[in-house]
């Protein structure tokens, strides 16, 4: 009888996923509650982004801190209403209102807190007493894996609960500089080995697991096959989990990821400082042409934004974007974007993901 090789399951610290995928975080409003808790609802770890979670309350921009806890808030708890899977959240160390949002989750009882876009230097000190909520930090290196456990280790006397280590051909905003995106040097394959070696010198040390999860630029169930076989506990992935009915963005953000071809996805230069991978829209060309003119900042959300001098709001444009109003904003996407023919379920794209698996590990 032909052996069935399954997805492995994925532990980080009490917590045990059935499946070894997490699904990432997509920020301005693409994964929240509805998506998250359909991937928790199959077996995954299912992932809130709360950048930009409150761009829809009425009074977000003369009460945005009220806004965007709200908003945090009911999230959470509608996620938590339709699974009784694992739930994360994805937070920016660049936002404004890190710590309340940090705190905030936590207090909601998140499983998970997911944390890139910057080191998230003071995140354990927002942890209250008796929290089960883990701390997962989100790195491009060994270095900055082992500075943030050196600094989480003698100032809160606490190690990261697991990483996820992302590589520059993940969507939205990356954590490389722009001469770094296309070098082979840098490539998730290459930044894997120094992750590891730091976590496994952290587990001879202190004596628990540290599980490593790779992210950027996952997309097929021998992706994931590779990526575990050089010692990941588990594999990040957002692109694949946009094009699916419970996916919270709109349907025609959907349909610009099935419309794409590889030559749309490029890179551009954010207002906040850092490069990031998009599809090309008029909305960009007209940006690229000068034809767009430093635009008013209603939200403050992010520390490192160029508000003043920039062509245009990076949230306004997202959360247009996001909507289907595709004349004021432009998509963010993963360099897998355009392997996408047709909306399906989130079921759908598992049971894919595990059949890809079998097949790759039958296969050798």
């Amino acid at each position: 009888m032909e052996p069935v090789y399954c997805l492995p399951e994925l532990r980080i610290g009490d917590l045990l996923a059935r499946t070894c995928i997490v699904q990432g975080g997509m920020g301005i409003g693409v994964s929240l509650c509805g998506l998250a808790a359909a991937v928790a609802n199959e077996g995954g770890i299912g992932v809130i982004a709360t950048a930009g979670i409150g761009m829809d309350e009425p009074d977000i921009e003369i009460h945005p801190r009220n806004a965007t806890l709200r908003a945090l808030r009911r999230e959470i708890g509608q996620a938590r209403a339709r699974t009784s899977g694992i739930l994360g959240v994805n937070i920016m160390v660049a936002l404004t209102n890190y710590e309340d949002v940090a705190r905030t989750s936590m207090e909601e009882g998140i499983d998970i807190i997911f944390s890139g876009a910057g080191l998230p230097m003071n995140l354990p000190s927002y942890r209250p007493a008796g929290s089960r909520t883990k701390l997962v930090p989100i790195v491009s290196s060994g270095r900055a894996a082992d500075i943030l456990s050196r600094r989480w280790k003698e100032r809160f006397d606490y190690l990261p609960d697991a990483f996820v280590v992302e590589g520059p051909l993940a969507g939205g905003h990356l954590g490389f500089k722009l001469e770094q995106i296309r070098d082979p040097g840098y490539a998730l394959e290459q930044l894997i080995p120094d992750v590891l070696a730091t976590t496994s010198d952290l587990e001879q040390k202190y004596q628990r697991p540290i599980p490593v999860i790779a992210g950027g630029g996952i997309y097929t169930g021998a992706d994931i096959l590779r990526f575990l076989r050089m010692g990941l506990s588990g594999v990040q992935m957002a692109t694949r989990f946009v094009t699916t009915f419970e996916c919270d963005a709109s349907d025609a953000f959907k349909q610009e990821y099935i419309r794409a071809k590889e030559s749309d996805l490029v890179i551009i230069q954010s207002p906040v400082g850092m490069p990031g991978r998009a599809i090309r829209n008029a909305f960009l060309d007209d940006v690229q042409h000068g034809l767009k003119k430093p635009y008013r900042c209603p939200f403050h959300c992010i520390i490192t934004c160029d508000f003043k001098n920039s062509p245009y709001c990076i949230a306004h444009a997202l959360i247009s974007a996001r909507r289907g109003e595709f004349a004021h904003g432009f998509i963010f996407a993963g360099a897998n974007a355009w392997r996408a023919t047709k909306v399906v379920s989130v079921k759908h794209v598992m049971d894919a993901l595990q059949e890809e698996y079998r097949q790759a590990s039958c296969s050798g």
